[in-house]
This record gives structure tokens, C-alpha cells and sequence, in this order.
């Protein structure tokens, strides 16, 4: 084993790592050289079907309260790094790439009690908790947009993307999208997106939008999130226009094409957005620690990329939306703005650093 990837919780912090595992192996690098540190979300099913190796290291995040269960974090972690520290010896591991979230701590001080060097990719403006910590320990630092609040030393290469995504090309798989999603040509296309969970906000601000839609007929395609999709697939049932309910989709090069508008959350996700070249409009999310997202959509937005539209003011989406949708010039701008900040290399950029330290 030579390379390790930790990523851990959700899509943000998986498919990142995932791509920059895909350019590794592009590269030359064997699928069995490369080692996932993860838990049992997200990654427990999507790294091994990527046909990669993953350590499950039970740990929690910090609650954002004061509560007793935070008390146990330090017992925890100590005994998560005592394991992957092992487990980086056993592999004989080179290089440790974190991507973020509660399982960047254990493995870069695991890999730093080891003498390995440590990288670490921020997918957001605002870097996360774990991220800002381990960035005095890391060797290098990656970020995802130009200017990254948190971090010191950052190197902007991009957020890392899926390699079919980093070559898409949406005029040419047009038709095969509408196919894929029956759509009606010569109607517009708003695609939804509220990341890999869904979003129960962005969900219900649709359904508003599209009872009280006022503009041309239009059409939808909505990634609802498999906990929403029964409950979106009735609203869409009874509704007048044509409206596609997907719960997860595999298939992103489908769904972007398919687009005109993206109405989506402001995760890591946006990468995709500005890869794809598409106007959205981005509703922060603003639960928890997700105050990030609000950095994300006003780097879009200051971009020229995105209208940032917060849940408070969710009954306009319908307004804004039409607005785009009856205004070309206007999204052909958008779109050149988002295709300006993207970085569909970002995964071979850090692939390529990995493979230098073993030199």
C-alpha cells in the first residue's frame, strides 16, 4: 500500500477523494494501493463499489453544543489514531491525502506520529474545523476557491471532480439526457439539487414555485434525496407540469445536460456547477455547521456564476428562476462566468503531488 485517502460523511468529502483515487490509478497507480480511511456512512458503500480499500474507523463529530457526548471525543480519537497509525505501518503508506470532516484529525495525526506526509484538500470558502486545525501539521494544503477563509497556505487547484465530469461535454448529451428523464424538447429544463441527503427546504420551495408558476411552460428535474423522494414523487403527480423525481442519481453527466438552471444547496457540490458551465441558483444551507455554504454561494455569486437566494426568501424562487429562464443573454454570462472559475484538473493536480513524494 503506498497511498491513503481519508474521507468520511458525506458527498462533499467522498466523491473528492474518490476522484483524486480515479486519477491516481490513471496515473498508473494499482487500486490496491490506495487505502481509504472512512466510517460507515456515505463512504462504506461508495468506496468499495469504486473498487478501493477502506479502513472503518469509528469516531464522531463535535457537536456544535455544549453536551455530555463531547466529552467522549478525546478517548475516542486517541484510540482511532492509535489504529490508523497502525494500519499506516502495516500498508507501509507513503502519503496521506484528508479531504475534510471529523476523519481528517486521527489521520493526519497518524500519519504525522509516522514521519508521512500530510495533504489536505478544503472543498469550501470557509474552511471546516477539522481542516483549520490539521493545517499547521500538513505539508501541503489544496484549496478549492481562490480565496479560502481559514486556511494560511493554501494552494488553489480547484475541488476534485469525477473524470467523466471534468470532460463533459452537455450539447452532445442532450438528447440522451431528455430521453433518460422523458422531457419534452423546446421547453426548459430547471434542474434540483439539494446534495447527496436531499433538501427538505429546497424541496418544499419548488412545490411553492411550481403552483404558483407564472412564466412559460417549464419543466423539472429533481434530485430530492432517497428520504424525500416518495414525498416529492406525490407533489409531482399531482402536479400540472412535468416534473422528474429522482432519488440519487448516478448518472451527473445526464443530469447536467438535461439543465438550464440548477436550483441547488451551496456545498462542495458547486464544483460540478461551475465544471459544467451552468447559471444556478443557490440556496445556503443553514443548518448546523453548514455556514460555509453561504462562503461557497457568494464566491459564485461575486463570480457572476450564481444568484445566492437564502431560505428565508425562498418564495421568490419562482421570480428568480422565470427571471433567468426568460433572459439568454443574461445565463450565456453566467455561464462563461462559472466555466471561468472551474478547475477540472484539481484531482490530477493533487494526484500528481502525491506521486512526487514517493520519488
Amino acid at each position: 500500500m503506498t497511498f491513503a485517502i481519508a474521507a468520511a460523511g458525506t458527498a462533499g468529502h467522498v466523491y473528492p477523494g474518490l476522484a483524486v483515487a480515479e486519477a491516481l490509478v490513471s496515473q498508473g497507480v494499482e487500486p490496491s494501493d490506495v487505502l481509504f480511511i472512512g466510517g460507515d456512512r456515505l463512504e462504506a458503500t461508495a468506496v468499495p463499489a469504486a473498487g478501493f480499500s477502506l479502513l472503518s474507523v469509528p469516531l464522531q463529530g463535535l457537536a456544535r453544543r455544549i453536551t455530555l457526548r463531547n466529552l467522549t471525543i478525546p478517548t475516542k480519537l486517541a484510540r482511532a489514531v492509535r489504529r490508523v497509525r497502525r494500519e499506516l505501518a502495516n500498508r507501509v503508506v507513503r502519503v496521506v491525502l484528508a479531504t475534510g470532516g471529523y476523519v481528517a484529525a486521527p489521520a493526519g495525526w497518524a500519519a504525522r506520529s509516522e514521519g508521512i506526509p500530510f495533504f489536505l484538500s478544503e472543498q469550501n470558502a470557509a474552511a471546516g474545523l477539522a481542516n483549520r486545525v490539521m493545517e499547521r501539521w500538513a505539508a501541503r494544503s489544496f484549496s478549492s476557491f481562490p480565496k479560502t477563509s481559514g486556511l494560511k497556505r493554501a494552494e488553489w487547484v480547484g475541488n476534485p471532480v469525477r473524470a467523466d465530469l471534468t470532460r463533459l461535454d452537455r450539447a452532445s448529451l442532450r438528447k440522451q439526457a431528455f430521453c433518460h428523464y422523458d422531457l419534452a424538447d423546446g421547453l426548459p429544463v430547471v434542474g434540483v439539487m439539494g446534495g447527496s441527503l436531499g433538501a427538505g427546504a429546497i424541496n418544499r420551495g419548488v412545490s411553492e414555485m411550481l403552483r404558483g408558476w407564472r412564466g412559460e411552460p417549464v419543466q423539472v428535474v429533481h434530485l430530492a434525496g432517497e428520504i424525500h423522494t416518495e414525498e416529492v414523487t406525490r407533489r409531482a403527480a399531482a402536479s400540472v407540469h412535468r416534473w422528474r423525481v429522482v432519488g440519487f442519481e448516478k448518472r451527473m453527466d445526464l443530469f447536467y445536460s438535461a439543465c438550464d438552471v440548477v436550483v441547488a444547496r451551496a456545498g462542495g457540490g458547486v464544483a460540478e456547477l461551475t465544471i459544467a458551465g451552468l447559471p444556478s441558483v443557490l440556496v445556503p444551507g443553514e443548518f448546523g455547521s453548514a455556514s460555509h455554504q453561504a462562503a461557497n454561494a457568494a464566491a459564485l455569486e461575486d463570480a457572476g456564476a450564481a444568484v445566492t437566494l437564502h431560505e428565508a426568501r425562498l418564495g421568490e424562487l419562482g421570480s428568480v428562476v422565470g427571471g433567468l429562464l426568460a433572459d439568454p443573454e443574461r445565463r450565456r454570462r453566467m455561464s462563461g462566468a462559472a466555466a471561468g472559475i472551474a478547475r477540472p484538473r484539481a484531482a490530477e493536480r493533487i494526484a500528481e503531488e502525491m506521486r512526487r513524494c514517493l520519488v
